[in-house]
């Protein structure tokens, strides 16, 4: 229970001010907490050179509705510090906590030092956070010596636990990006079908599929309660984006796989866009604007690495061969078929053309090698990846082979495996260097344990020469970038299905800056 007294000037403060106030502005409530409102944990998401974003909502109760806040602005503190202990204190402020926004609060630190790291917390009434660990981006253009970097998502809470985010927590990262699949939006489901035939669950989703946004922030609410995701989430700057189980699985555009009318989808659409930005650390740029957001952006670490965040999922057209798997029809040459759609694919181009940084990643969602998911003598391919669009998919690596831009790589989730391979306009044909190369990071935890190489390992190496390594456990992707090498480790865990399992690098690669080539470290 949360107690509250407000005055009437500290609610005319509440509703006239902004998202963040001035410290020396009047406190919006004297809060009493019975329980630590800060439940959530904290993080810090889309580093610049002068500041990051910090975030954490108030949810003393995060399960039941309104998460046990009251529906009133209330004034949290936050302060920024250069050492863990706090007796630097470099930047402090306070933030409204409004009740529209789930008592969520998004505070954007500018005037910090870049490169390096820094220490946040927060305050509510005589309630103290947890700390969290952020560095800086390096000034564009600066010389970088090394990036290093964590890769996840996909972590269906009923299918395993978060140890790959308590194990990637201790690594020391400059940022981690986040493909998405942050939360599922299935029912409950006590029993799930695996390999081994019905088995108990892991974890349980509460309540039924999720529709309306008190129904997200509950999902998102008891995934993010994890102790070993909150641990991830406060050991580096995340850059967070969305695929589709944020909303529903696989849709697009304003179509969804269970052919509900599209001004209706884009109700629920709406409601799962302001819930992924409650709870993730973005910046008010980002801010919904009904069933939309401003998802795609740009990271610079001085002249090393220019990242590019793209969104797979908002502009897309439909999926062809009526979005069935290991599919082939004439529907995935339509010219007329979009993934990133007009505005974001230019601006993709543009900085790809403008970039000076010796390395250049595209930090995406779903698959771009056109692998064949037929091993038994025919051809198809996965319809809601970028194979199952074939025209958009030539657009990009063309561009990117004509106009000879160097060192690209694709970094890639969804596919709850581990891959890494060269991309090339026919992959299945892959003649000479290839354009740029794509390493597509497991889950965390969905689909369980996994095994090391399935059943049809062979076959489905054979069909794929563009393919140079598939493996099917659970885990997490590690890159370090520097002047003369792109360095990928691939760490996988031996079981997801209780908190003890063992973390192993499973395979390194290799690439040499102005050189394609994959090669095992």
């Amino acid at each position: 229970m949360t107690r509250l007294a407000l005055s009437r000037r500290s609610m005319l403060a509440a509703f006239g001010g902004g998202l963040a106030l001035s410290p020396t502005g009047p406190a919006l409530a004297q809060a009493v907490f019975d329980v630590n409102p800060f439940r959530l944990g904290v993080t810090a998401g889309d580093p610049l050179p002068d500041g990051f974003v910090i975030w954490t909502r108030l949810a003393p109760d995060p399960l039941a509705y309104g998460s046990g806040m009251p529906k009133a602005p209330v004034a949290v503190k936050w302060e920024v510090a250069a050492d863990r202990g706090f007796n630097t204190v470099v930047r402090f402020g306070e933030a409204i906590a409004r009740p529209e926004l789930g008592h969520s609060v998004h505070v954007e630190v500018e005037g910090l030092e870049p490169a390096r790291p820094y220490f946040y917390r927060f305050q509510c009434g005589t309630e103290r956070s947890g700390v969290g660990r952020a560095k800086t981006a390096s000034l564009a253009g600066a010389s970088v010596s090394a990036v290093r970097f964590g890769v996840a998502g996909c972590q269906a809470y009923e299918q395993g636990y978060y140890t790959a985010h308590r194990k990637m927590a201790e690594e020391e990262l400059d940022f981690i990006f986040c493909y998405g699949d942050y939360i599922y939006e299935g029912r409950a489901n006590p029993i799930y079908q695996s390999g081994a035939g019905p088995q108990d669950n892991t974890r349980v989703h509460l309540g039924g599929e999720i529709y309306s946004l008190d129904d997200y922030r509950r999902r998102y609410s008891q995934y993010t309660m994890d102790a070993d995701l909150q641990a991830s989430r406060a050991s580096a700057a995340w850059f967070c984006t969305y695929d589709d189980h944020e909303v529903d699985n696989n849709w697009v555009g304003d179509i969804d796989q269970d052919g509900t009318p599209p001004e209706v989808f884009l109700l629920r659409r709406a409601a799962a866009m302001q819930a992924f930005y409650e709870f993730m650390p973005m910046r008010k740029s980002a801010f919904p604007r009904g069933a939309g957001m401003q998802a795609y952006r740009r990271a610079q670490y001085g002249d090393l690495l220019d990242v590019a965040f793209l969104d797979t999922r908002q502009y897309r057209t439909d999926q062809p061969c009526n979005d069935r798997f290991n599919a082939n029809c004439p529907g995935i040459e339509a010219t007329t078929a979009q993934v990133l759609g007009d505005a974001q694919e230019a601006w993709l181009l543009t900085n790809l053309d403008r970039s000076k940084a010796r390395w250049k990643a595209l930090a995406q969602q779903v698959m771009m090698m056109d692998l064949n998911r037929n091993t038994s003598g025919g051809q198809g391919v996965n319809t809601d990846s970028w194979a199952g669009y074939r025209v958009p998919r030539n657009r990009l690596l063309s561009h990117i082979r004509d106009r000879r831009i160097d060192n690209v790589v694709v970094l890639t989730g969804d596919e709850h495996q581990n891959y890494a391979g060269g991309l090339w306009l026919d992959g299945s044909q892959p003649e000479g260097a290839p354009i740029a190369v794509e390493f597509v990071g497991t889950s965390i935890s969905s689909r369980g344990d996994g095994s090391d190489r399935g059943a049809d390992y062979d076959r489905f190496m054979a069909v794929n020469p563009q393919l140079k390594f598939r493996n099917s456990q659970r885990g997490y992707v590690v890159c370090e970038a520097t002047p003369t090498v792109w360095t990928t480790q691939f760490k996988v865990l031996d079981k997801v299905s209780d908190r003890s399992g063992v973390l192993t690098t499973r395979q390194t690669f290799a690439i040499e800056a102005g050189s394609n080539t994959l090669t095992p470290a």
